[in-house]
């Protein structure tokens, strides 16, 4: 079986160059922002050159959730710069700063906003490392493939990180087996998708592929029944559910749920290659819902719902 690997976008994984007198603790050699030196009889040394890092969010993880689960994550790559105040650096967890490659760095509250976009809700704390890798498509379905009732969840052209970070957040709560996304129509793991998701990004497996279909039929030979969400389908997901004795004896090995993007839903051919074309009801009439607000329902359906036994 043929394996697509995630591309992620080079600009996003561009380092910055470390100083030895940053002042950082460790090996780190950050060019950050320096308080001055003070020379014997009071008056100021002359200021070191340095380079701050660029405001942007490339490499970008901020905010407490996603930060210790960033520091958590053991396949997260380093170098990690850590940048945190004096006051939060005594609630970090126990064995944040254990791993080698963390540099870290006290930093005043008002320096963030000197390397962080406006308006970024830091909670005084940040890092930057290099963005997460994800999965290939082989590897994703080996994890899933481990769990008693694997659900994956697969994005059509879903593009706003809030969405996708929301829906992070939600395939952790369920207990989502893992989450594809097509590499080129998807935000990089970092900045405002790493707050929305709240950790969740360093815990649910993800993959990035170049083709739906072609993982679509990957899935399907290994055992795994392909459902497309799609407002016009006939059946309910429930109805479908039911009908493929989902979690009960002779389930399926294991379910992909496809949510498409809000306003065009999901390509044709993705549907194509889907078993079944699904639908949430809606019987107030109002037939529009957040793509993150569909993937919690879908996701209840197949996983939080509870099992009544069969007479």
């Amino acid at each position: 079986m043929s394996s697509n690997r995630e591309r992620n976008d080079p600009k996003a994984r561009k380092g910055q160059n470390f100083d030895k007198k940053s002042g950082f603790q460790g090996k780190s050699r950050d060019k950050g922002p320096q308080r001055p030196v003070v020379q014997d009889g009071g008056r100021p040394a002359k200021a070191q050159s340095f380079q701050k890092p660029k405001v942007s969010e490339d490499g970008w993880v901020w905010g407490l959730h996603a930060v210790e689960a960033a520091l958590k994550n053991l396949s997260r790559k380093g170098p990690i710069r850590l940048y945190l105040t004096a006051e939060r650096q005594k609630t970090l967890f126990a064995g944040a700063l254990k791993r080698g490659d963390v540099h870290q760095r006290l930093t005043e509250m008002a320096e963030f906003s000197s390397f962080l976009p406006q308006g970024a809700v830091h909670q005084g704390i940040a890092l930057n490392a290099p963005p997460l890798d994800g999965e290939d498509i082989d590897s994703l379905m080996e994890i899933a493939l481990s769990r008693s009732t694997p659900v994956i969840i697969m994005l059509d052209q879903v593009t706003d990180p809030q969405n996708i970070g929301a829906i992070f957040r939600t395939c952790a709560a369920f207990g989502a087996a893992g989450l594809i996304m097509q590499d080129r129509h998807s935000p990089v793991m970092q900045g405002v998708l790493a707050k929305t998701a709240a950790g969740a990004m360093d815990m649910v497996p993800f993959a990035r592929v170049t083709n739906l279909s072609r993982a679509l039929e990957a899935l399907s030979e290994n055992g795994f029944v392909t459902l497309g969400m799609a407002g016009e389908a006939e059946h309910s997901l429930q109805a479908v559910l039911d009908q493929q004795v989902w979690r009960g004896a002779g389930s399926p090995r294991g379910l992909v749920i496809v949510m498409g993007s809000e306003g065009e839903g999901i390509r044709r051919l993705v549907a194509e290659h889907c078993d079944f074309l699904v639908k949430i009801p809606m019987p107030g009439g109002f037939e529009s819902l957040n793509v993150s607000h569909a993937t919690s329902i879908a996701l209840y359906e197949s996983l939080g719902r509870e099992i009544k036994p069969v007479d």
